[in-house]
């Protein structure tokens, strides 16, 4: 009996705006990176499932890589064990790095897979250890300019996309959980926007969209909320330093990724329902936007800092 493989569908006739974002990224790789407080949303994870489905339908190639944070937080404080977050990761002794294991690719990347397998036979989950997919070594971090000893936290220094390359080719969506191995042989805790962009950068995508808790980068927080739309990576360079360290993961993400090649990188509000499909779909989209520098346009007001 012969194998079956999911091929994406012929999707039924879509409005003109719909039409261009399905024709502009057929064939393409989006990494899309999902974390944050609409993983415990029940009715945020099943918005969040179909639209996966509905790109995959479209002929795109969704990745996704997933965070954790809130789960393994609540799982830390079941077990009486301390949450310390510097620099905007998390400190991860050899106790902490055994729950983040367990929490993402035990619980969350199953709840994952299964949402979107509810809807055909697609997702396959995998960690950054299988195929060495993603190798680390121990990230280093400072805090007003002193060094901070954060633990097991990783820092991706090579991706073999090789097992996501042969999901994509087999019609299948990977769900990848962001934990990765050192040649030293110790498995890494790895920050998930970071790990997507790594991703993102070593598949050739075209886009990577990170999924967050706040609406973009705030142009002037906390005096203001005006979120800024449009960035180029010399722009955000020159902002980074004054982020705040919640939203400098991501943004640092975004910036490596579009200096890597990958067209534009976006921050949405996963807060909103089907904020994926309406973020890609939409040409001047919610959320932030990050563009080469190569990249025309205005690119909005300058930002001073941020919060997360």
């Amino acid at each position: 009996m012969g194998t079956t493989v999911a091929r994406p569908v012929a999707p039924a006739a879509p409005p003109a705006a719909a039409a261009r974002w399905r024709e502009e990224l057929r064939g393409r790789t989006v990494v899309v990176k999902f974390g944050g407080n609409a993983m415990v949303d029940g009715a945020l994870l099943e918005a969040f499932a179909r639209d996966v489905v509905e790109l995959w339908r479209a002929g795109v190639r969704p990745v996704v890589v997933h965070g954790g944070g809130p789960q393994i937080s609540a799982m830390l404080d079941r077990l009486g064990l301390e949450t310390r977050f510097e620099a905007g990761l998390r400190v991860t002794t050899p106790e902490t790095m055994d729950v983040v294991r367990m929490v993402l690719t035990g619980r969350i990347q199953r709840e994952l897979v299964g949402a979107i397998n509810a809807h055909g036979p697609l997702a396959v989950g995998l960690s950054g250890e299988d195929a060495h997919t993603l190798t680390a070594v121990r990230r280093r971090a400072e805090v007003d300019g002193r060094p901070v000893d954060i633990g097991l936290v990783g820092e991706v220094v090579a991706v073999a996309p090789d097992a996501v390359r042969a999901l994509l080719g087999g019609g299948r969506i990977p769900v990848v959980s962001p934990i990765a191995r050192g040649d030293d042989h110790q498995v890494y805790n790895v920050n998930a926007d970071l790990a997507a962009s790594a991703l993102a950068v070593a598949l050739g995508a075209d886009r990577l969209v990170v999924l967050t808790d706040v609406r973009g980068l705030y142009a002037d927080w906390p005096h203001s909320t005006e979120v800024i739309e449009r960035l180029t990576a010399a722009e955000l360079d020159g902002l980074l330093p004054g982020l705040a360290s919640g939203m400098l993961p991501k943004m640092e993400g975004c910036l490596r990724a579009v200096r890597a090649g990958v067209g534009r990188a976006q921050v949405i509000d996963g807060r909103v329902p089907h904020a994926l499909l309406d973020g890609i779909a939409a040409e001047h989209g919610p959320g932030t936007t990050v563009v080469p520098d190569d990249t025309t346009g205005p690119a909005g007001p300058r930002a001073e800092e941020d919060h997360a």
